[in-house]
Formats: structure tokens, C-alpha cells, sequence
């Protein structure tokens, strides 16, 4: 079942249709039960009557009049309600009247005080048959026992019954008939959101919007602006392939008409090879840099947290074989717990440029902190070398800008470390001491 929609609307269904057969179930047994009480309760009353009736003599003969006031249903052929008295030898000493029409059953004798409330069948024909033992005791002092039995005819009762269960069952259906149609209504409109996000989505994958622009409850909010993000990640990578193409073609062309232009005009062979070598080594640059700018990735709730020490330390060894003339002292404070959500190659090549960039403009030392404030992560790399003029600092991070053209290098290092700051929604911030070193200090979420 691929519908969420239907998934719930089956499952509620289910769980409404098993709370009503079960309630159903509950009264109808609570019904019989009651009912079935109520009837027990009437002939005990019966019996008490007829035992107010009786007279036992001295010799413990037992005697009924022939008229009972108030049980005129005992006077009466087939009227569905029988009596009859046994005595301790299980004969029958008494019946009434109505019980001429049946088939009495055998009676048996019950102790002074017991009763016996019991289904019975005469004819096919179900009854319901209560016995009540009592023992006579005389004047003189003789003690008699003697049972008292009433029969009712339980057609009526099962009637009733069956009336009941109908009417319920009738009612609890139509119950279950509303409250799945207002189950059905109240899941449309509580998945409506849900399917707007569907909608939003196709119009998205159509090319109709950009984003998804609907306003939706809390429990969707993460997950709309979560699409948004990725969304406009994706087409932020695209449109940064689709520049790096471009800016590649376009950079290409310069050295490419230079090389051809030697390889037609120059007659120095020294100098050709000096050129060509020259724009081979511009041409190298500019690849290397566009690739490095088109493949910056950028946050993403799909990555994994990396440890920022190992990394720092990692990098630290391989610059300083590439700076074998130089020896700062390299100092770094970081905490072994801090975590960034970053691609690895991203964290590479980020610090890998500022702390290159430290050891070509350090004097005597390097500093590299790190440390965490509420939801961001700080981290500072300083050096002592010389200061940057305030006019320089934004100059500085424009690709192919550099501070000192004595100092090697291709001017893009800052600017790759600025665009991928940005890609991950971070500031980067440089600060110049004067002419006792430079801080450059990058907030990341």
C-alpha cells in the first residue's frame, strides 16, 4: 500500500470498526446479563408468593388453595408460567394450573436454603426453570422440606434479546458509517499539507518554482526548509559548474592565443620554449583553480561531522616540508571535542591555504585556535608577520590580488578560502595588528 493517505485511513478504520464491534459486544452481553437478572429476580418473586400461598398441617400435609390472588398467569393453560412443588421423595405435590399443558421435568430435592437457576428444554422449547429448597416447620414442631420450582417460557426473553442485538448492531453501524466518513474528511484535510508538499515538489521538478513557498504546520516545517536547502544547494553547485565552465573556456583563450602566436612568430627557440612553458603554467593555474571552485560542496545535513584537531595537525606537517626555510613556532589551542559538518576536502583545503598563507608571512610564529560559542565554531590563525593596510583587506580576496608580488604564489589562494566560507553560510573576517601580524578569523555554523 504505497498511500500514506490510504495507510492511515485503513489503519483508523481498522481501530474505530474494533472499538465499536467491541463496545457493541460489551453492552449486548451487559444487556443479557442484566436482563437475564431481572427475570431471575422475578421468579424468586413468584416463588415467595407462592410460598406465602402454602399451608403445611400438623401431619405435614401440604395444601395450596385453589385460587392464589396476584399469580393468576399459575390459573391459566399455556400461559408460558409454570409451578410446582416436590417433596424430599423428588414427587411432585403440587402444580399449578398452567403447568397441565407441559411436560413437567423431574424434580429434584434441594436443602432448606439452596437455590438452582437454570436453562432447560420441554417439547424443543427453551424455559428457564428456578428451584428454591425451604423446610416447613408445624406448630407441634414436625419439619417438612419440601421445593419450590417456577418455569418461565424464555421465548419472550430471547426475543427481546434479539430485538436489542438488532437495534445495537443497527445503530453501532450507522455509528461506524459517520465516523468513517468524518475519519475520511478529518485525514483530508489534516494530510492536506501533505500533498501540497507533493504538489510543490512536481511544480519544483517541472521548473514552475524554485522552492517551496507554502506555509505548513511545525511537524513539516523542518523538513519544507530542509528541501529548500537542498534545492537551492543543488542549483547553487550547478550554477557554480556552469561558471567555472565558462570562466574556463574564457581564461583558456589568453594563454592558448599566446602559445600560438610564439609558436608562429618567435624564432628564438629559448624563448619559445620560455613562453610556452610560461602559459603551460598559466593554463595549469587556471584548470586547478576552476576545478578547485566548481567542486566546493557546501553544508549538508548527508554529512558526517569531522575532528577538527587531527586535521589541523595533519596539515601542520605537510606545509612545514613545503616551507623548509622557514621556522616558526607553531602553536595551536584546539579542543579535542570540536566537530565540524563539513566535506573533508572543503576542511582541507580551507586551512590548508590560510595556514600556507601563515607560514609565507609569519617571522617567528604561527598561532591556530579554534573554540565554540553557543552555535558556532570560531577559528583564528594568526601570524607575526607583516600588517595588511585596512584599503588591502578586501583587495586581498579577489582572485589573482596579492599583498606582496615578491612573495610566490597565484593570488587565488584567499579567494578560494572566501568562496568556501560562503558555501557554507559563514563569514570570513581578516585583522590586521599594524605591522606585528595578521588574524584571519572565520565563523562557521
Amino acid at each position: 500500500m504505497a498511500s500514506l493517505n490510504q495507510r492511515v485511513l485503513v489503519s483508523a478504520s481498522l481501530v474505530v470498526i474494533l472499538f465499536l464491534a467491541g463496545t457493541a459486544v460489551t453492552l449486548e452481553q451487559a444487556f443479557h446479563d442484566s436482563s437475564k437478572r431481572a427475570l431471575q429476580d422475578r421468579m424468586l418473586g413468584k416463588l415467595y408468593l407462592l410460598m406465602g400461598e402454602a399451608e403445611v398441617n400438623e401431619a405435614g400435609l401440604f395444601q395450596m388453595p385453589e385460587e392464589v390472588p396476584g399469580l393468576i398467569e399459575f390459573e391459566q393453560l399455556n400461559s408460558g408460567i409454570y409451578a410446582y412443588v416436590s417433596d424430599q421423595a423428588d414427587r411432585v405435590i403440587w402444580e399449578s394450573k398452567s403447568s397441565l399443558s407441559i411436560e413437567l421435568p423431574i424434580p429434584k430435592h434441594l436443602a432448606e436454603g439452596d437455590e438452582v437457576f437454570e436453562s432447560i428444554t420441554l417439547a424443543h422449547v427453551p424455559y428457564f426453570l428456578y428451584s428454591h429448597g425451604v423446610a416447613w416447620e408445624t406448630e407441634s414442631g414436625g419439619h417438612y422440606p419440601f421445593t419450590f420450582h417456577v418455569i418461565f417460557d424464555s421465548t419472550s426473553f430471547e426475543k427481546q434479546i434479539d430485538r436489542y442485538r438488532s437495534d445495537l448492531w443497527g445503530l453501532f453501524a450507522v455509528m461506524a458509517i459517520m465516523l468513517l466518513i468524518t475519519q475520511m474528511m478529518v485525514l483530508r484535510w489534516g494530510l492536506k499539507p501533505m500533498r501540497q508538499v507533493s504538489a510543490e515538489l512536481n511544480a519544483i521538478e517541472s521548473g514552475l518554482q524554485d522552492k517551496i513557498q507554502g506555509d505548513y504546520p511545525i511537524e513539516l516545517k523542518r523538513l519544507t526548509d530542509n528541501i529548500n536547502s537542498f534545492v537551492y544547494r543543488e542549483r547553487k553547485h550547478q550554477q557554480r559548474y556552469r561558471n567555472a565552465l565558462a570562466d574556463l573556456a574564457h581564461s583558456l583563450k589568453t594563454p592558448i592565443t599566446i602559445a600560438k602566436g610564439a609558436i608562429s612568430t618567435e624564432n628564438d627557440s629559448h624563448a619559445l620554449i620560455d613562453t610556452i612553458d610560461e602559459q603551460l603554467d598559466r593554463m595549469n593555474n587556471i584548470v586547478h583553480y576552476q576545478l578547485q571552485r566548481a567542486s566546493t560542496a557546501g553544508t549538508s545535513s548527508r554529512m558526517s561531522y569531522l575532528e577538527l584537531h587531527p586535521i589541523v595537525e595533519k596539515l601542520i606537517r605537510t606545509i612545514e616540508r613545503a616551507h623548509l626555510d622557514k621556522h616558526p613556532c607553531v602553536q595551536y589551542v584546539i579542543s579535542p571535542d570540536i566537530r565540524l559538518r563539513m566535506d573533508e576536502g572543503d576542511l582541507m583545503e580551507l586551512l590548508g591555504n590560510l595556514i600556507d598563507n601563515a607560514y609565507k608571512w609569519c617571522r617567528h610564529a604561527i598561532t591556530i585556535k579554534a573554540i565554540q560559542e553557543s552555535n558556532h565554531t570560531i577559528i583564528s590563525i594568526e601570524n607575526d608577520g607583516p600588517g595588511i593596510q585596512s584599503e588591502a583587506v578586501d583587495k586581498i580576496l579577489e582572485r589573482g590580488v596579492r599583498a606582496d608580488q615578491s612573495i610566490p604564489g597565484h593570488g587565488i589562494g584567499l579567494a578560494i578560502v572566501r568562496d568556501i566560507v560562503q558555501a557554507y553560510d559563514g563569514t570570513l573576517s581578516i585583522r590586521s595588528n599594524g605591522d606585528t601580524g595578521v588574524s584571519f578569523d572565520i565563523y562557521l555554523k
